[in-house]
């Protein structure tokens, strides 16, 4: 989120509470009792709001991990390909004494 957006956000909120103070003022409510108003539901809007983060954050939905995995699915269909190219363009002696090689490493690390 940029500074920009954050500035937005903020006006949006402060614009939201004047409308609804003169809102509630034009439902009859008085002056007192529609800024208490106003602040309650500003204030249930900002706890489901940190509520939501809260969620995105332990279920590990935020945007950063979000764009994390799409890279990292991306990067690894790209290099498979890449990887399945150079073998298919490998002689099947060479496929052969890659699959030992990897066959020998494997029983080296168990």
């Amino acid at each position: 989120m940029t500074r920009a957006q954050v500035f937005q956000i903020g006006l949006f909120v402060f614009v939201l509470g004047a409308l609804g103070y003169e809102v509630f003022q034009l439902l009859g409510f008085e002056s007192i009792s529609a800024g208490i108003a106003t602040q309650l539901i500003l204030i249930l809007i900002i706890f489901a709001w940190t509520v939501s983060y809260l969620f995105r954050v332990f279920s590990g939905n935020m945007t950063f991990m979000e764009q994390r995995k799409r890279y990292r699915d991306a990067y690894e269909k790209l290099t498979d390909k890449k990887i399945k190219e150079k073998f298919d363009a490998m002689t099947d002696k060479e496929k052969n004494e890659l699959l030992k090689t990897i066959e020998e490493e494997s029983i080296e690390e168990t």
